[in-house]
């Protein structure tokens, strides 16, 4: 069963007055069709105002839909009797930590969510060690979450989310507000979230080198999904991307330019250490080539 599966979802901003009349509409989303699989690590990129944000809070039942159905889990989040069940299984993490985090000692701001849906004390304690260690903040399980850094501060609410043990975490531009070393801190957790305790991780980001190690992405505009495909898929299209007024990574645009002065490189090359080795082998072979006659 899909963790994630939506048919024609649409979502409209509406502005009511005092008579409870719409004033106001504006369609934020319009059929929008997904299927992401238990385990998958899905990014959402678009510009600003695309609708990116709107859809996450569709996946924790924030919001649900004016059009089409959602189902999370198996469970149609229009439902309200679902909400509650929803939730639990679909974690959100926002842009900024300081609006997630509310204990004075990391630990028990872990254990907080886990509390609230009535796990025993001792399974508390046991997944708030487990989680912390997942996201690399462990020893600082005394610490008060004022002294870290951003992103610690990030690792902490993941942390948070990841001890009430959701089946799918979607995490809304988490490395906004962050330094670089911060989102690197914050992108490993995920990645980590991701491969060793197998949870569904759904990225929303407008920062394009963050995507390079999902499963697949999904390019949004005007609320809308225009692409979709693997990350070296989606890279291959520059054109396209920059149609959408969307950048590609660094090291993308590098080799695509060289392609175009004639360097043989494959399309949607994703990393510096992909690059140099193409390069090298470029330079091997035609080493090994013998001179032409004149």
């Amino acid at each position: 069963m899909k963790i994630i599966h939506s048919e024609n979802l649409g979502y409209e901003y509406q502005s009511v007055n005092e008579q409870g009349e719409v004033e106001l509409a504006k369609q934020a989303l319009s059929g929008i069709n997904l299927d992401i699989e238990p385990g998958d690590f899905i990014a959402i990129v678009g510009p600003n105002g695309s609708g990116k944000s709107t859809l996450a809070k569709q996946f924790n039942a924030i919001l649900t839909p004016t059009e089409g159905t959602l189902w999370v889990d198996g469970k149609d989040t229009a439902q309200e009797a679902n909400t509650w069940e929803i939730r639990q299984n679909t974690g959100m993490v926002f842009q900024n930590p300081d609006n997630q985090i509310i204990a004075g000692v990391v630990e028990e701001d872990v254990g907080f969510g886990p509390e609230n849906l009535g796990v025993p004390t001792e399974e508390i304690w046991k997944r708030v060690a487990e989680c912390l260690k997942t996201v690399g903040m462990y020893r600082y399980r005394k610490h008060s979450p004022n002294k870290l850094s951003g992103g610690q501060k990030q690792r902490v609410a993941i942390a948070g989310v990841m001890a009430m043990k959701p089946k799918c975490i979607v995490m809304d531009e988490p490395t906004a507000m962050l330094d670089p070393n911060g989102r690197r801190e914050v992108l490993q957790a995920a990645d980590e979230l991701n491969k060793k305790a197998h949870v569904t991780v759904i990225l929303i980001t407008h920062y394009m080198e963050e995507v390079v190690y999902a499963d697949r992405v999904f390019v949004m505009d005007q609320g809308r999904i225009v692409m979709k495909g693997t990350p070296r898929e989606i890279f291959s299209q520059v054109e396209t991307l920059k149609k959408y007024s969307l950048d590609v990574p660094q090291v993308t645009m590098l080799a695509y330019e060289l392609q175009k002065k004639g360097l043989p490189l494959p399309h949607g090359i994703l990393t510096n250490r992909e690059l140099i080795d193409e390069i090298v082998a470029l330079a091997r072979q035609e080493k090994k080539e013998p001179a032409r006659p004149d």
